[in-house]
């Protein structure tokens, strides 16, 4: 395509009129005009040139996204060179505007797919050494299948989606689990009550009844304890009941167990009298007495056997703990001296390995307390407060350091927020189980946890400086991000 003819100058003398006088400026303005005009008509030309050209390689949305930057630096060039007038002054929001028009219409023009070049292009230009021909289908095979895509990336999870998974995957015992673990405490049971029938027959112990978060639906994982409760069997009238307060360990935790009655019934004419100290059954001597038996006396291969288990005492352990090992599971089962309530109002009593001068006091038992309000407030409400305190075991559990956080400690916690809070569905558990979190720290600040049943039982006493900090630190974190402790 040949370019347009240059046009011809104007005479000298035209150029040299004066610019203020009014044909001056006449004639500059229509000489401009020309020019204008005849510069227009070369760029138009090359555009057009380019477009043309730009369809066969680009197709349309590469041509028209060309067409648009060419339009753009031609605008530039115009006004570069172009003098200033009260008409692009006016115009200059008008061709802003304009722009950003160009600009959507380029963001909304659709992106085209590649044409597929010839084959004639595509095939690869022969060498001098032919390489061996790869056997090609039928031509008629019909269309290739375009490659699988690949799978979508995971979305990201809600803290209540991973909660709810982790509880799924760490928490949640098969139904087949629990009930070979019943089975297997109740055998074990019924074998320790007929030893202890034949070892202490003067001693009047109660039916061993197991119990604990496996009967309550309160098991989180299979690393709960069973519960395997002794019961004591004492003559009514001959022993009441003391505060710990009352005593001399002046703990609230406690409670002591007194021999009544000795002017009428002295001592020696209850069985249980050869383990008084000071005038108190002690909680310690019987410990020891059963810890003796537990770990000398009874003949656990034969039982285990018997079950088709393996079953040993745990020496380590201050506690009367018995390891279980069966083929599909594994279970811990503590056997707990206890002193039954009397009446609902009077505590449940535990022989627990206490230090100092609380040693021969027993140990008030709060969970069956626990589990019962809990339970209570579910069925109130139809409420998820017992799935989130599973939850808080789970995750405490298999943190290395929120160990110490026990199920007690837990308990607590979720009856304070049971009874103040409202919403318990089981959309509300990541938000109950972050507002635990805050309440544990608040406590571990102030280093105080108050009982639910008793103000005066601080839960977190029993807690070094070096304890606390670890945990507040370990609680914090997980505050921070949670499914760190997922």
């Amino acid at each position: 395509m040949g370019s347009a003819p240059l046009p011809a100058w104007p005479p000298l003398a035209e150029l040299s009129l004066h610019p203020g006088s009014l044909t001056g400026r006449q004639t500059m303005a229509e000489f401009s005009q020309k020019r204008g005009k005849q510069r227009d008509e070369v760029l138009g030309g090359t555009v057009d040139f380019l477009l043309a050209n730009a369809r066969l390689v680009l197709g349309v949305g590469g041509a028209a996204v060309l067409g648009i930057a060419t339009l753009a630096v031609k605008r530039l060039i115009d006004r570069a060179t172009s003098p200033r007038d009260e008409d692009d002054a006016k115009g200059d929001n008008t061709c802003l505007e304009e722009s950003w028009k160009e600009l959507s219409l380029l963001k909304a023009t659709p992106r085209q797919q590649p044409r597929t070049p010839p084959a004639a292009l595509t095939q690869p230009v022969s060498l001098a050494a032919p390489l061996p021909a790869v056997p090609a289908g039928p031509a008629d095979a019909g269309p290739q299948m375009s490659p699988p895509l690949s799978n979508p990336a995971p979305l990201c999870l809600t803290f209540q989606e991973k909660l709810l998974a982790f509880e799924r995957d760490h928490v949640t015992i098969p139904a087949a689990h629990v009930a070979l673990a019943k089975q297997l405490a109740g055998d074990i049971a019924l074998e320790l009550q007929a030893y202890l029938r034949n070892k202490f027959p003067e001693l009047p112990f109660g039916a061993l009844a197991p119990s604990g978060p496996l009967y309550d639906g309160l098991q989180a994982g299979a690393a709960d304890r069973v519960r395997l409760l002794i019961p004591l069997a004492l003559e009514g009238g001959l022993w009441s009941l003391v505060p710990g307060l009352d005593t001399v360990a002046r703990d609230p935790r406690c409670w002591a167990v007194r021999r009544t009655q000795l002017e009428f019934r002295p001592r020696g004419s209850s069985p249980w009298d050869r383990f008084l100290v000071g005038g108190y059954l002690s909680a310690r001597v019987l410990l020891e007495l059963l810890r003796k038996a537990l770990a000398s006396s009874v003949n656990w291969p034969a039982i285990g056997g018997l079950l088709g288990c393996l079953i040993r005492p745990s020496v380590a352990s201050e506690e009367l703990l018995l390891e279980v090992q069966h083929e599909r599971l594994e279970l811990t089962v503590a056997v707990l001296l206890a002193v039954p309530s009397a009446a609902v109002e009077e505590p449940h009593l535990l022989a627990w390995p206490l230090e100092g001068l609380a040693g021969n006091l027993w140990l008030q038992d709060w969970y069956p307390a626990e589990a019962a309000r809990l339970r209570a407030l579910d069925e109130r409400d139809a409420g998820s407060r017992q799935r989130l305190l599973r939850l808080l075991c789970g995750v405490c559990r298999s943190h290395p350091a929120l160990g110490r956080l026990d199920r007690s400690h837990l308990s607590q916690v979720v009856l304070h927020l049971g009874e103040a809070e409202a919403e318990w569905a089981e959309a509300a558990l990541g938000e109950r189980f972050l507002q635990v979190l805050e309440v544990l720290i608040d406590s571990l600040e102030r280093a105080s946890l108050p009982c639910h049943f008793n103000p005066d039982v601080n839960l977190f006493g029993g807690l070094r400086a070096e304890e606390i900090d670890d945990l507040g630190f370990a609680l914090y974190s997980g505050l921070q991000a949670p499914e760190w402790l997922l």
